[in-house]
């Protein structure tokens, strides 16, 4: 399993679908699949901007990966984004015979960030708002990352600039210096 982090309008959900696409794996967005299951409840909460309860996200996540059983690597675009979810994940990757082998976090300056929201043009994209976003996750990635790091989990930084084929080249070339492709 390859985890992509990086803030909101890093590129995570492109790259993550590129690399899925090319070499044939499978890419799981949380978001993605918790807007999947239709739930009324969970809508409803998405579209208010709730964050959804790590119990149901986990379900679903872990239904996602048990189904993707034939599938040799899967990309995962969005989880975790709390301890909580790191330890979780760590804890029942042998429910679905998963590893994590590598942690790719896209770093893209926050002029960039701002830059790349403000032509995506939705209405909750304004600067206070992103950079409140960019803090909330720079304060909860971090303690992810040194858990990952602790349990022996492959990090990699990559510079998330410049066009998607660029950023793609970095991130295909990092993956072959960790034989992963």
């Amino acid at each position: 399993m390859i985890i992509f982090f990086g803030p909101v309008g890093a590129g995570k959900s492109v790259q993550g679908q590129i690399l899925a696409a090319r070499h044939g794996w499978r890419w799981l967005s949380t978001g993605q699949l918790l807007r999947d299951t239709h739930d009324a409840d969970v809508l409803k909460k998405m579209t208010s901007g709730e964050l959804i309860d790590d119990e149901t996200t986990n379900k679903v996540l872990i239904d996602a990966l048990q189904r993707s059983e034939g599938i040799s690597r899967v990309v995962l675009d969005g989880y975790p984004r709390e301890l909580s979810q790191a330890e979780w994940l760590m804890d029942n990757l042998s429910l679905c015979n998963r590893s994590i082998e590598l942690v790719v976090v896209l770093e893209v300056p926050e002029s960039e960030v701002l830059r790349r929201l403000s032509l995506r043009g939705r209405i909750d994209d304004t600067p206070e708002t992103i950079k409140d976003r960019l803090h909330i996750f720079r304060d909860r990635m971090y303690p992810i990352l040194d858990y990952l790091n602790q349990n022996k989990i492959r990090i990699i930084h990559i510079d998330g600039t410049g066009t998607v084929g660029q950023v793609h080249d970095r991130v295909e070339a990092e993956l072959e210096a960790c034989s992963l492709v």
